[in-house]
């Protein structure tokens, strides 16, 4: 692979125009296509095998009018000053909206607020449920306008009227977490290479990268259900990949340009070395993040595999374009203006790095510091016990939104438990008598502790299946109602052996729960295969196999750890202020999923930039001790500078008013820095220094087995080397050799 990286770089450097001209022409052509498309995005859940979804199916044979699987939508209408809603203005006011409301596009049905019994006790509050015909992938912006519209017209009426539900589709939003992202890389890539055109490089490659994967996303959005956050997420990573992967092939360019190569000469040595790292790394992210389609779960499925898309773009940007644009740079790399003389000193070799002090610290403390960094991250572990799970609902919109407005006011009205109701389906078809079965279940629900209101059973036009519908005392997303779910399921089993007939609970909330339930029953066996994984891959890479093992071991802590501060901050509400969280809830169940896949991948990353220069020095001589520090001297610069731009653009994304995408936001930037700074520049270099030569061990017949993948390029020097002797590789007639421009 290395081999062919080389040959890969400096075909890309001498056809630098081209591959530009081919990268612009992607750009421009998925730009058009996602220009010219309206991609639609969604929420919604289809759980194979779960009672919510076999509930929902039996409605939507049962009762085809209710739309089932449709599209809903909460109007939420509130008389000022505490004045009664019956009052003739205010309700020839809500009359006049409601009539509205049934001749909006894709209305299936309307309730109608004083006949359907929708007003609170006090009279100041009052809803319409409105459901639609189609499913929530269909819905247009067209329809989303058209509740804004009611909403707008019942406020000139001098009403409070809020909009909540799956069919109102939320505004565009600010953009601010990805600029300020981008302007603090900008600043740590210019601190780290002290040039402006090497910082630009790393840039450029992500807002390329970052384009194509994103209008990419776009057009696809047109023809397949795309969850709403999946371009977040891929444009999270796609971001923070794009400009690591380049930052580490820079570096190394410009290592190779101070060694005496000529530009072309330099990108190819690049592109085999870094660029091999990049491959692999690249690969792991891809890998754990196209994973996680093994769940099942639509959603997180399209996350995935969009995250991974960006991905994959970003790799094949670094291995193309990035020795195209060196190509145009030439030696202008090298000194930077903004370096200063620390700096100099340091890449001149005159130097003690910050990298190499803290190496040597780290190798003469190796029980100390590693004692120190796994009480520590245990430590931040322990919240990480009391985890739950929960999906996000308009409690957890943007404070101020119409989605929360309306959620707000309706607890306020009816009770924290009313935003949630459950739906009981009694399938009483092989029951004698259905109508009787239907009415115990309804009074066995009024028992119930935690259950405010009962509604009366409502029959499909056979007369066997009942819906019934028990709004519960807690809010959807409480520990109370997911026991309460529990509870109702359990009699299931007492009511079919009396009357013949089946109980199951369905509903926004039950369905929330099945969710929940599924993803943290998949979160030890997708951790297992992510592991399982980690193993192979590092076992092929660096040819040992006690540093895979401390690198999976490590991964674990970084992801315990992590979870650890998303418990305290959003379940607990421990600095919730600080971060701007708004109301404390379960940490959403996506989460923890979508974090292993991709903490595992960027984990993988350190692991393999770091690790593999170590590598690289132990297999050309040197001893355990000195190739760490030699790996720390070449890399902890730059991987340093990596995990700051990651972090930084992770980070960004705390800025937010969406709870789901702040908390992605949190646990990625925590989980970056818990494992770039804590495990692998703390806990591998000191296991790696209590094991000695045991770290690089790998059984005969296991290395005769295994393929040399050469990630560190070790062939391709010796290759180069051989060549250079023999009086190859003469340099390239339009540049100067770089050792003549390094002063």
């Amino acid at each position: 692979m290395a081999t062919f990286l080389y040959r890969l770089g400096r075909l890309a450097f001498r056809r630098r125009r081209f591959v530009l001209l081919i990268w612009i022409a992607v750009l421009a052509a998925v730009g058009i296509g996602a220009g010219s498309v309206s991609g639609s995005t969604t929420d919604n859940f289809t759980l194979p095998r779960t009672q919510s979804q076999q509930a929902i199916d039996l409605l939507e044979k049962e009762f085809p009018q209710a739309s089932a699987s449709g599209a809903t939508a909460r109007v939420v209408f509130e008389a000022p000053d505490g004045r009664s809603l019956a009052s003739s203005p205010h309700r020839a006011a809500v009359d006049s909206l409601v009539a509205g409301l049934k001749t909006a596009p894709h209305v299936a049905t309307v309730s109608d607020p004083f006949t359907s019994g929708l007003v609170s006790e006090s009279g100041t509050i009052a809803y319409a449920q409105v459901t639609y015909a189609v499913p929530v992938a269909d819905v247009t912006p067209a329809v989303s306008d058209t509740l804004r519209d009611i909403a707008e017209q019942g406020e000139h009426a001098g009403l409070t009227v809020s909009l909540g539900g799956n069919a109102v589709l939320d505004e565009e939003g600010s953009r601010a977490a990805e600029l300020i992202g981008l302007v603090v890389a900008a600043f740590a890539l210019v601190i780290t290479f002290g040039s402006v055109v090497a910082a630009g490089l790393p840039l450029l490659s992500a807002i390329f990268g970052v384009g194509v994967a994103l209008s990419a996303i776009t057009i696809v959005s047109s023809f397949v259900d795309m969850a709403s956050n999946a371009q977040t997420l891929a444009l999270m990573l796609g971001l923070a990949v794009a400009i690591d992967y380049a930052l580490f092939i820079v570096s190394r360019y410009r290592g190779e340009l101070r060694n005496g190569h000529a530009p072309e000469e330099a990108a190819g040595r690049a592109l085999g070395t870094a660029g091999s790292a990049v491959v692999f790394a690249g690969l792991t992210v891809i890998v754990a993040l196209a994973g996680l389609s093994v769940i099942g779960i639509q959603m997180l499925t399209a996350m995935g595999l969009a995250a991974a898309f960006a991905v994959t773009v970003a790799v094949l940007v670094a291995l193309t374009l990035l020795p195209a644009t060196l190509g145009f740079t030439g030696t202008r790399l090298v000194n930077g203006r903004f370096a200063g003389r620390r700096t100099k000193a340091a890449e001149g070799g005159r130097r003690v790095t910050m990298g190499v002090r803290w190496g040597r610290f780290v190798t003469r403390h190796p029980w100390k510091v590693l004692l120190a960094s796994v009480v520590g991250l245990g430590v931040l572990a322990i919240p990480a016990l009391s985890l739950r799970l929960t999906l996000p609902d308009d409690s957890m919109a943007s404070p101020g939104s119409t989605q929360r407005v309306a959620y707000d006011t309706l607890s306020k009205g009816f009770g924290p438990g009313f935003s949630g109701p459950l739906t009981v389906v009694v399938d009483a078809r092989a029951s004698d008598d259905p109508r009787a079965a239907a009415e115990d279940t309804s009074r066995v629900l009024g028992r119930l502790g935690d259950v405010a209101a009962v509604r009366p059973p409502v029959f499909n036009r056979t007369g066997d299946v009942a819906l019934i519908t028990a709004v519960p005392d807690s809010s959807p997303t409480s520990e109370a109602t997911v026991r309460l779910v529990a509870d109702i399921r359990d009699r299931s089993g007492a009511l079919e052996k009396g009357s013949g007939a089946q109980l199951m609970v369905t509903g926004t909330t039950a369905v929330n729960i099945d969710v929940s339930g599924k993803l943290g029953d998949a979160m030890v066996p997708y951790l297992a295969i992510v592991v399982g994984l980690a193993l192979i891959l590092l076992l092929l890479v660096f040819r040992s196999v006690l540093i895979p093992v401390k690198a999976a071991l490590g991964f674990l802590l970084s992801v315990a750890a992590t979870l650890g501060v998303l418990v305290a901050v959003f379940q607990w509400g421990w600095l919730k202020g600080l971060f701007g969280v708004d109301e404390t809830a379960p940490v959403v169940s996506l989460l923890p999923i979508l974090l292993i896949g991709v903490v595992f991948g960027l984990a993988m990353d350190y692991e393999v930039f770091l690790v593999s220069r170590m590598r690289e020095e132990y297999v050309h001589g040197a001893g355990p001790t000195e190739a760490i520090i030699t790996g720390f001297r070449h890399n902890a610069r730059v991987v340093t500078a990596a995990a700051i731009i990651m972090i930084s653009v992770f980070a960004g994304f705390l800025l937010d008013d969406v709870a789901l995408v702040k908390s992605i936001g949190m646990g990625l930037a925590s989980a970056v820095l818990f494992d770039a700074f804590v495990v692998r520049m703390t806990i591998v270099p000191a296991l790696m220094t209590l094991l000695g030569h045991r770290a690089w061990a790998l059984p005969a017949w296991l290395d005769r087995v295994l393929p040399d993948v050469d990630v560190e390029g070790g062939k391709l020097r010796d290759t180069l080397a051989a060549r250079e002797e023999a009086g190859g590789t003469p340099a390239p007639r339009d540049h100067e050799p770089a050792a003549a421009l390094v002063r």
